[in-house]
């Protein structure tokens, strides 16, 4: 039995430069991310005298599948993970310490890169984090094509850093301090809304005059971490969401407007900006060390911590 873990991830500035379509009309993109102590879990195990062995998969998620073949299983990672294998039947099950499809985490990209790290490691090859990372961008663009580079290597690749993305060459992760974050905590909020980024993303890809000046942020909040200045850092934050927003009308609504207007008014709160294409998921909220006013408002928002492992096998 393989049991893998992978971490959800947080964008905080350069997201939709690492698309595919922008990397290759600019040559460059890149992203500062970190991925939270809240995970993907991927279990492989194969029975002795159950249904495995009768030549079955089964595989476990929000549903149970049954199938003889392993192209007729319905679920997208788990087909083509174990079709890249070649994975004898087995079982496979997925799970998850939020609700986390359409959560703006990058929850397709971490459910990915745990199942490669596990069903890898049943079969017996090791692969590197950044081997799985690299591997599981190229099989979910096979089904969904507007993955950008930063969700499998945000998720598992740990720590806080800087991703730069090239046309022709593999992405570089350059490792930034986290000093500045023993200054603030960080408290994910839910928007009560799940969404599809497919066609957020579509629209965004189109606008590269907003992807370029969501780029330039990249260079100055880079800077306010490695100072640890945090009202520099708040700043931009803010004004990357306020860009954001102008990438496509679905980046936001009514909805997500008020809570956001309220989120910004709480006290102690420093900074905000609402988690992957937008449309829903979560909020990040950045709040003064200690001040408890986020959780009177908003009693159901989790405070996160950067995962520094990435993903990790658990048995």
């Amino acid at each position: 039995m393989n049991i893998t873990r992978c971490p959800l991830r947080i964008g905080l500035a350069g997201g939709s430069t690492d698309l595919e379509s922008f990397i290759q009309m600019n040559e460059y993109g890149s992203v500062i991310n970190f991925p939270i102590d809240l995970y993907t879990y991927t279990l492989t195990h194969k029975d002795v005298l159950g249904l495995n062995s009768l030549g079955k998969y089964i595989i476990n998620y929000s549903t149970r599948e049954e199938c003889d073949n392993i192209e007729d299983i319905k679920n997208n990672i788990a087909r083509i993970v174990l079709d890249n294998f070649e994975k004898e039947p087995c079982m496979i099950a997925m799970t998850s310490d939020l609700t986390a499809s359409g959560s703006g985490l990058a929850s397709s990209s971490s459910y990915t890169v745990s199942m490669i790290k596990t069903v890898s490691e049943s079969v017996g090859i090791k692969l590197s984090n950044y081997d799985c990372c690299k591997l599981a961008l190229n099989l979910e663009r096979q089904f969904n094509p507007l993955t950008g580079y930063q969700d499998p290597y945000g998720c598992g690749m740990g720590g806080l850093k800087r991703l730069h993305f090239y046309r022709d060459k593999d992405p570089q992760i350059e490792y930034l301090p986290t000093e500045i974050f023993d200054n603030m905590d960080m408290y994910l909020i839910s928007t009560d809304t799940r969404r599809s980024s497919t066609e957020i993303l579509k629209g965004v890809e189109s606008n590269q005059p907003v992807i370029k000046s969501l780029l330039s942020l990249v260079d100055d909040l880079e800077k306010s971490i490695k100072v640890s200045d945090v009202e520099e850092f708040s700043k931009i934050i803010n004004e990357g969401w306020l860009i954001k927003k102008k990438a496509s009308n679905k980046t936001t609504s009514p909805q997500i407007e008020s809570l956001d207007n309220e989120i910004i008014s709480t006290s102690g709160v420093l900074s905000r900006r609402l988690c992957g294409a937008g449309g829903g998921g979560f909020f990040l909220a950045f709040c003064e060390k200690g001040y408890s006013a986020i959780l009177r408002n908003f009693p159901n928002a989790r405070k996160v911590n950067i995962d520094v492992d990435g993903v990790k096998g658990l048995k």
